[in-house]
């Protein structure tokens, strides 16, 4: 089942499966990639409660093993709604003896979109309801649709000269990186910067992208509560995913141990993480 809000000339749709965006439209332009399977059958899926890759598919707590797949489970399950309205929606995923299988965790998940005079504000909200520390990433997976030629289309950074992206190797983050110059700010987008998948930045001083095409800005993309960032789309695929993330893959030499992951999240007990990004059109 999904669900609509709007506000004046702004809508979007939310799948209850996985609480995940579907569209979102001012008038009649569409933002959301379409999720064609020929080349990604997603839109913008939530990755909970890792983002990434684990090594192995594995990672240990306490001494014991756990699998979790690429980008968690939150994806893959039904959301209830816990609130709605006609210009906002909450959606709740609480922990179960399903989710305990693979992360031992009291928690719950909340992912509100809220639409604004100009655009729409995602917020997660993550619950600890342990006595006890959680670890845990959460991140976003926007894929905005592109209508027109991919080599027409660029990315403006609102204060970054240069990208440290990091390499995969085998869906694991290496040491190798690469050091992408932007032209005043400018990433001008070809597929060949996703010939080894997706751009990793660990870091970055902007906390606002602006997707261009042709010196006109289609959207602003504000992530600031979010310290890592991805970029990806695959050939010759008519979308691009912008990509706030609290945590990455895991390194190569990782040693398994979820509570020293490279990026990992440590929520105290019965405390409440809170971060949004947004997209203003």
């Amino acid at each position: 089942m999904s669900f609509t809000i709007s506000y004046k000339n702004l809508t979007a749709t939310i799948s209850q499966k996985g609480a995940e965006l579907i569209s979102f439209k001012k008038e009649n332009t569409e933002y959301i990639w379409e999720g064609n399977p020929e080349f990604w059958g997603k839109h913008s899926p939530v990755l909970f409660p890792i983002v990434g890759t684990l090594k192995n598919n594995t990672y240990t707590y306490n001494g014991k093993e756990y699998s979790l797949s690429r980008h968690g489970f939150a994806r893959d399950h039904e959301f209830e709604v816990y609130q709605f309205d006609k210009e906002s929606i909450t959606f709740s995923l609480q922990s179960s003896s399903e989710t305990f299988q693979n992360y031992p965790f009291v928690f719950e998940l909340r992912i509100t979109y809220l639409l604004t005079h100009n655009g729409l504000k995602v917020t997660y909200e993550v619950f600890n309801n342990n006595d006890f520390d959680m670890p845990f990433s959460i991140g976003g997976h926007p894929a905005f649709a592109l209508g027109k030629a991919f080599e027409d289309y660029s990315l403006q950074f609102e204060s970054d000269t240069t990208l440290k992206s990091y390499f995969l190797s085998n869906d694991l983050v290496s040491d190798d990186f690469q050091e992408i110059h932007l032209d005043e700010q400018l990433l001008k987008l070809t597929y060949s910067l996703f010939e080894k998948d997706a751009l990793i930045i660990k870091e970055l001083k902007s906390k606002s992208i602006f997707l261009m095409n042709e010196g006109e800005t289609l959207l602003k993309f504000n992530f600031d509560d979010f310290p890592n960032f991805g970029i990806w789309t695959k050939e010759k695929a008519p979308f691009l995913c912008l990509e706030p993330w609290f945590g990455y893959s895991d390194p190569t030499t990782s040693s398994g141990n979820i509570m020293e992951k490279q990026g990992i999240q440590i929520l105290k007990p019965n405390a409440i993480f809170n971060a949004s990004f947004s997209i203003q059109v």
